[in-house]
């Protein structure tokens, strides 16, 4: 299933991918554009209150995340420094829109709780990918985990669209609060698979 939909969305990538090839327009560019916009939408839409607007438009440039890489691909290119740059630029990206939830509920949210439980969902999300990251660069294969970057950020995005379009306020605080306890487990998870790995004493022996 999996695979079918990872196929799907590389052909559903294929034509944009194609179109800014022609552009010579270059995967790297696209990546800065998406994160740009995605920061500047979620910082300003958000703390307003314009959720489900924010969420449209953060959606429109998260398309940007399979574009490069599609483009990437079709270009034979298979950069260090632009896969770098991707999973670098995703941090920011899912900072400002964990960020412009922390905001909307520090102004016309009006609620200091939610304004903290979205930052312990931000602040965990970040600590998923940077236990994965550290634990790899120790030579240890880290992966899994109950919520990967990909559902935390749509379970938040649906909940603030749909909860905003249909006023039903409670449904951006339950995505919140499934968002820090995934992103805890999900931690908790990593730092298991890194703290089972043999050292390299244990190999050595």
């Amino acid at each position: 299933m999996l695979e079918r939909f990872r196929a799907g969305w590389a052909r559903a990538m294929t034509p944009p991918a194609r179109l800014f090839i022609a552009l010579h327009v270059t995967p790297n560019t696209i990546t800065w554009v998406g994160t740009l916009f995605t920061v500047l939408a979620a910082l300003v839409c958000f703390p307003q209150g314009w959720l489900w607007q924010g969420v449209l438009i953060i959606t429109v440039f998260i398309f940007s995340d399979g574009i490069d890489g599609q483009m990437a691909r079709m270009m034979g290119r298979k950069s260090t420094w632009g896969a770098f740059l991707d999973s670098s630029l995703d941090r920011i990206g899912d900072g400002a829109v964990f960020g412009g939830i922390v905001l909307y509920y520090a102004g016309p949210g009006h609620s200091q709780l939610w304004a903290g439980i979205a930052l312990g969902a931000l602040v965990m999300g970040q600590v998923t990918s940077y236990v994965k990251a550290r634990g790899e660069a120790l030579g240890v294969q880290v992966s899994g985990g109950l919520a990967a970057r990909a559902d935390r950020l749509l379970v938040l995005l649906v909940a603030a669209f749909f909860g905003s379009v249909f006023h039903l306020w409670w449904l951006l605080p339950l995505a919140l609060c499934w968002g820090f306890f995934a992103s805890s487990v999900t931690v908790g998870q990593r730092m298991m698979q890194v703290a089972k790995a043999p050292s390299e004493h244990d190999a050595a022996v």
